[in-house]
């Protein structure tokens, strides 16, 4: 095992395990958010995912994303089982930590990604249904595209767009694909107008507080050393976060009257969305920017662009994933800068105009692959063992109904 540094390796250990404590946070957001009926539904399919995609990962997943490239699209078979995936680095992506540990850091992207989508089709879907779309996704959704983005000859790495920590990959991925969901699967029963608040806010704010805590792994994290790259990523992490809670309760306080918790929060999440893909690339003060613009994006699309166009993304995961991943992504190319990381590119801001064409080129792209092969993969599993739960199933919810359990007993 030579070349290994042992800081680096120390901090990439804990940066992987922050990542994999976002998706157990992910669950208590979103079961915040549903009606006490649903809440075991959305933790049991954040756990899930947890358990199959990491299956996956190792089979196959990691050889197609990070494999040996074809053509600048997908990565191959050639180390599916991990197959010539040692513990020696790999300097084709990280010189100073094993390959294992730089295959399971990267895992955790796959795990938290098609557990986002999760949010446009809460409290409807099939269990089943939900399985066999979460598994095709990560296949030939998610696996392709870190390709693109991360792969060495990704066609999107070699075009120059630049994604430090997943606004692609990640959230703009993740968000085309709830809106293909919330399309396909429709509204919930009642919707708009019959429907219950959020059953259990503290839960949602303990989630957005482990989303938080586990996001300076995810852009941190993916300085893959412990250094002060990962340290300028931290710095914009919070900052961002902190900047667009702050914007978010401001429209809140502008358009309805009063700051809310859950405003709030999903500011906090809007920040931290929008600044992945810069987090290694910008300075603070950029980093404060990029988070208040999109504390007020995210608003906007959430509750004006949502409510004008009448589709049900129940826990706005395109509101906030998808329009937050493709701001960031397009505000990087404005801010990036060498001074920050001489392994990237200036932005416009910097003397750069062509960056902010090659982000935009990376939006496009990526959003039309994700939406179109999601849309498609939905109409495909509900053909085959159907999408949505029996009306009367919805009416009772779907933890009894689904898995025979209820979040909240009674004992007398």
């Amino acid at each position: 095992m030579t070349g290994i540094d042992t800081g680096d390796t120390a901090w990439m250990l804990v940066s992987t395990a922050l990542v994999m404590l976002m998706t157990p946070g992910l669950a208590f957001f979103y079961g915040g958010l549903v009606r006490r009926k649903n809440v075991l539904s959305i933790m049991m399919q954040c756990f899930m995912i947890i358990g199959v995609i990491s299956i996956q990962w190792v089979l196959f997943g990691y050889s197609l994303a990070f494999g040996p490239d074809h053509g600048g699209i997908i990565g191959g078979l050639s180390w599916a089982g991990l197959h010539g995936v040692g513990l020696d680095p790999n300097p084709d992506y990280a010189a100073t930590i094993p390959h294992q540990l730089f295959m399971f850091f990267q895992l955790m992207f796959a795990v938290i990604t098609p557990a986002l989508i999760i949010g446009a089709f809460a409290e409807r879907m099939k269990f089943s249904a939900f399985l066999i779309f979460s598994f095709l996704w990560a296949t030939i959704v998610y696996d392709p595209m870190a390709h693109w983005v991360w792969g060495v000859g990704g066609m999107l790495r070699e075009l120059g767009a630049l994604d430090f920590a997943g606004g692609t990959v990640v959230h703009i991925n993740a968000g085309m694909a709830a809106l293909a969901a919330a399309l396909v699967v429709g509204k919930r029963k009642g919707y708009p107008d019959d429907m219950s608040p959020p059953h259990n806010l503290p839960f949602a704010i303990l989630g957005a507080a482990l989303l938080w805590f586990g996001w300076f792994g995810f852009n941190a994290g993916s300085a893959l050393s412990s250094g002060g790259l990962s340290v300028s990523a931290f710095i914009a992490t919070h900052m961002a976060a902190a900047t667009a809670a702050v914007a978010w309760a401001a429209m809140d306080w502008i358009f309805s009257k009063r700051p809310t918790a859950l405003g709030m929060i999903s500011g906090a999440v809007a920040g931290l969305v929008a600044i992945t893909p810069a987090s290694g690339y910008v300075t603070p003060l950029a980093a404060i920017a990029i988070g208040a613009l999109a504390g007020v994006i995210c608003y906007t699309s959430v509750v004006f662009l949502k409510r004008k166009l009448g589709y049900d993304d129940s826990l706005d995961a395109f509101g906030v994933h998808g329009i937050g991943g493709m701001t960031g992504a397009l505000l990087t190319g404005l801010w990036a800068t060498t001074v920050i990381n001489p392994a990237g590119f200036d932005g416009l801001f910097h003397g750069n105009p062509k960056q902010l064409l090659f982000q935009f080129i990376a939006v496009v792209g990526s959003a039309a692959y994700s939406f179109v092969l999601s849309f498609g993969l939905l109409k495909l599993v509900d053909k085959v063992v159907g999408l949505r739960v029996k009306s009367d199933h919805e009416n009772i919810g779907l933890d009894l109904t689904q898995h025979s359990e209820s979040a909240y007993t009674v004992v007398g």
